[in-house]
């Protein structure tokens, strides 16, 4: 599957630092210490609908953590998937009257369209979950040669049992993971099961739904396991950080981990594991069963500059849930027109302390807020009434121009 393109992506003269990041799985900043290249696995969206401000704030976010890679000197490796045969999708085709593959290429390329308004950096390996299936196959046969696979009537489960670290990733307790599978497309309750929150690895065919040959029968994968397979395939049986929403902490990410874990033992799935916080709609967290969303097309559809957007999530921490109004988009607005205004000028306060400032700002956890408050004291001081002439850089706009670009992925 191919992704979108690729923004222009300044080089800066300065290196910035390393990069550390919250990791879910201790409770603690952690310093990322890529060996070679940065491997990055984010998951991506089921495409059953247009993306919304929550899509939207959730890969504006590791599009970050990208640009604070590259800028610290890494080579980056970005997989993300495609969901493109799961439930909620044929539900949604079923409701609606139309072929779910039609609905799939739709939104998915309408997400490429959102990202690349937005310049958002592509991952370097885009997959949809049918084209993961011969690698899903594979794992499923791994996790069976390990004892970990059995059968409840003719579909497949993944024994959570087999893994000695499962529930290290959400450090949830049992009655809390309980429930959290239960409302995030899990199964407690199913007869047969060996345990509650085991996993379905392999549905089998069901009238009416789509389903491939495979040695377990024809059926189609479970959620978990397309992201596992593809994270193995592309990155290898250890990465440095595996991101998403804060509800996929669980059961996502830690089924993921643990069926990696089963199939190559004695190695951690991920390094690190950073969630982005909910975005939330009158008062309530933008969901498409709510339907209370903000979409990203809709808004450019109107006419919204896509960096005012971009502005609006850079301007909550990542990990914050935060709620959208209609207010933040004006003031975004008002601060792109005055960012734009400053690095016209092309001299300006000296560059050097808002370039070192936004890296580390971005270094530190991906602070997108406390950056975006260095270049506010730029564009302050470069459009103040203030004399500048004994202290003016004549070069200070298109430094800034530079920097606001390859680190915050705004385009001035």
């Amino acid at each position: 599957m191919r992704a979108w393109a690729l923004p222009d992506l300044p080089e800066l003269a300065e290196t910035g630092p390393a990069v550390s990041l919250h990791d879910t799985s201790t409770g603690r900043l952690r310093l990322t210490e890529p060996e070679g290249t940065a491997r990055l696995y984010v998951c991506g969206i089921t495409p059953y609908d247009a993306t919304h401000m929550g899509h939207a704030a959730t890969y504006v976010a590791f599009d970050l953590l990208v640009r604070a890679w590259r800028n610290a000197g890494h080579e980056v490796t970005y997989v993300q998937n495609v969901t493109d045969v799961d439930d909620p999708l044929l539900e949604r085709a079923t409701k609606v009257g139309t072929d779910w593959v039609t609905i799939a290429e739709r939104e998915t390329q309408l997400f490429r369209e959102d990202m690349e308004a937005l310049r958002v950096v592509p991952p370097a390996h885009y997959v949809g979950a049918v084209e993961s299936i011969p690698w899903v196959v594979e794992m499923i046969e791994r996790l069976a040669e390990a004892g970990a696979i059995y059968h409840v009537e003719d579909d497949l489960y993944f024994s959570v049992a087999a893994d000695p670290a499962f529930g290290q990733v959400s450090g949830a307790d049992r009655a809390t993971m309980t429930a959290l599978f239960g409302e995030r497309g899990g199964d407690p309750e199913r007869p047969g099961k060996r345990d509650p929150l085991d996993c379905l690895v392999w549905r089998a065919e069901r009238p009416g739904e789509p389903a491939w040959d495979s040695p377990f029968g024809r059926g189609r994968p479970g959620w978990h396991i397309e992201c596992t397979a593809i994270a193995l395939r592309h990155l290898g049986s250890t990465f440095d950080v595996q991101g998403g929403g804060s509800d996929l902490v669980f059961p996502h990410h830690e089924m993921c981990a643990s069926e990696a874990q089963v199939a190559v033992p004695e190695r951690p799935f991920a390094r690190a594991y950073a969630h982005a916080g909910m975005v939330a709609y009158d008062g309530e967290k933008m969901s498409k069963s709510r339907g209370n969303l903000v979409f990203v097309s809709a808004l450019r559809r109107s006419d919204v500059d896509p960096m005012a957007i971009r502005l609006v999530l850079l301007a909550q921490h990542y990990r914050s849930d935060w709620e959208w109004v209609d207010g933040l988009l004006w003031q975004a607005g008002e601060r792109l027109e005055r960012w734009r205004r400053a690095v016209a000028l092309g001299a300006g306060a000296p560059a050097g302390p808002v370039v070192e400032g936004v890296l580390a700002a971005l270094a530190d956890d991906l602070d997108a807020p406390s950056a975006l408050a260095c270049v506010d004291a730029w564009v302050d001081a470069t459009l103040g009434t203030a004399d500048l002439a004994d202290t003016s850089d004549p070069q200070a706009g298109a430094a800034v121009r530079a920097l606001v670009d390859a680190a915050l992925g705004v385009r001035l």
